[in-house]
């Protein structure tokens, strides 16, 4: 008598942790509370701190471009945001970041006029600074980190161990270190809560479409993604991963030109709905795209850690070649290096690949392309501590390097108090006694004599800084060397993660397929 033949069930081909569902320990909501606490509580001493720009007249910091731009879009309309008028000089912190940054300036300008309308009145207020306005901008910050990034951090970490993209066994177990990882991410609150911007929004939003991917509702993590770009432009920085994944899977749907056609209407819905005050005409479109692109900067300011900067010392780009060519050589580099991540996803679209994508095509944007500032490397800094789990001493050597990176920024700041504290307390968590999985590397003894010489040069380099004069012929001298250290452990890095994606192939775990997939 013939055997019965078993039914094929398509989920018994999955890993164990990606078709079981992850049930998380007692009273997870009570512990996510807390270490949500705390992240909140280090946010608010650094915000005690100093500021970009305290004090320092006549164009101050960071801090007065984002109150001069809520005093702008309070008082002027839509059509005079980005264009150049007797009430808006666009040499005095001209708005340079997307709509939706600008609808973001009008709110917070709303909140703070009801209160203290002088730190926003038109034109009298440029400088204003007071203990009551400082403290209504840092809660600004404060509260658009508790609205956006916090519940986007949240959200991922539940979707992250939910799919088991960490694996299984001990690191299952890991969701509280990983929430705190991503949580108190010294970079990001530094230079939000520290230096004052609002990156913790568009960082926020990409995070929840980041999520969103991860949950399976790509629909929404194209909105949310498409909101990112809308709030900051460097948010497109993360744009090939984002697209090649999504177009990996559309294609190996049953109906691919429709699910390709659902993510475009989506994208093409949320970008007129943020941009239609300005979609009357060719020439107020083109006028807020031309200051959300200032190639006449040129390819680098400020010493930022990337390819630009770091070969200038041999190669003088800014002399050797005009603006224009200078993009095109920035946009072939930056696609050459972003490009084998893209296709790998397209490829072999995986949730594990899918983070290592927008780790490598962020980094290929911090290293390549055009008009980089040294507070970029936030960017790549997100995917990395959403692989703390799978990559924990990549992300432990990558913050500690990133935030090197920053450490002039931070001085001109008046923040190594904070910068000290702050390092300080992520390697505690860091190396937390729960954190197992957090082991030393097994590697010969001449890579851990190569990775030990740079470490041992910048901590050296720490005390240097302050201690030591720079020669008059070079004032900037310290500066570049922080910059090439941490260049060379950029590029050690970005090769790094490029080979563990392309490693993926060789050990495929398939992305999950919804039921009208199958």
């Amino acid at each position: 008598m013939a055997k019965p033949r078993k039914s094929r069930n398509p989920a018994s081909d999955l890993p164990a942790p990606a078709r079981l569902p992850w049930q998380p320990p007692a009273q997870p909501v009570a512990t996510a509370l807390l270490i949500s606490l705390a992240a909140l509580l280090v946010r608010v001493l650094v915000s005690v701190g100093p500021y970009s720009g305290q004090g320092a007249a006549p164009k101050f910091g960071d801090y007065e471009a984002q109150r001069h731009w809520m005093e702008l879009t309070l008082h002027l309309p839509t059509s005079d945001w980005y264009r150049n008028t007797s009430d808006n000089d666009l040499a005095y912190w001209g708005l340079d970041y997307p709509p939706l940054s600008a609808y973001q300036s009008l709110l917070h300008a709303r909140l703070i006029n009801a209160s203290l309308p002088d730190t926003v009145a038109l034109r009298s207020s440029r400088g204003f600074e007071s203990p009551e306005s400082k403290l209504l901008m840092r809660w600004t910050v404060l509260s658009s980190d508790l609205m956006v990034f916090f519940p986007a951090a949240l959200w991922f970490v539940w979707a992250y161990m939910k799919d088991g993209v960490g694996g299984g066994g001990e690191k299952r177990e890991g969701w509280m270190w990983l929430l705190a990882m991503v949580l108190i991410n010294p970079c990001l609150v530094l230079i939000d809560h520290g230096h004052f911007q609002y990156n913790c929004i568009s960082l926020g939003l990409t995070l929840g479409a980041i999520a969103g991917v991860l949950s399976r509702n790509e629909l929404a993590a194209a909105a949310l993604f498409s909101l990112a770009i809308n709030h900051k432009q460097m948010s497109m920085y993360f744009a090939p991963a984002f697209f090649g994944h999504l177009l990996g899977k559309c294609l190996k749907r049953k109906y691919p030109i429709l699910e390709v056609t659902k993510l475009g209407f989506v994208v093409f819905g949320t970008f007129a709905l943020v941009w239609w005050p300005y979609l009357r005409s060719y020439q107020a479109t083109m006028q807020v795209i031309s200051r959300l692109a200032p190639f006449e900067r040129g390819i680098y300011e400020d010493y930022v850690a990337n390819f630009w900067c770091s070969t200038s010392v041999l190669i003088k780009w800014k002399r050797l070649f005009a603006i224009k060519p200078l993009k095109l050589m920035s946009l072939c580099a930056t696609i050459f290096a972003f490009l084998p991540s893209f296709v790998q996803q397209v490829k072999s679209p995986s949730n594990l690949g899918f983070l290592y994508s927008l780790l490598n095509s962020s980094f290929s944007f911090y290293l390549f392309s055009y008009q980089v500032h040294e507070k970029s490397i936030l960017l790549p800094l997100l995917p990395a501590s959403l692989l703390a789990l799978h990559e924990p001493h990549l992300y432990g050597w990558f913050t500690y390097y990133a935030l090197f990176s920053m450490y002039p920024l931070i001085c001109r700041d008046q923040l190594l108090l904070q910068y000290i504290a702050v390092l300080g307390l992520f390697f505690l968590i860091y190396y937390s006694p729960g954190a197992s999985y957090v082991k030393g590397i097994n590697v010969s003894s001449g890579t851990k004599a190569v990775l030990s010489l740079p470490l041992l040069c910048s901590i050296l380099f720490h005390i240097v800084y302050l201690q030591i004069e720079p020669p008059k012929r070079y004032p900037f001298l310290f500066d570049a060397l922080i910059m090439f250290i941490c260049f060379s452990q950029f590029v050690i890095l970005t090769l790094y993660t490029n080979y563990k994606q392309w490693m993926l192939d060789l050990h495929p775990r398939p992305v999950g397929r919804r039921k009208k997939d199958l």
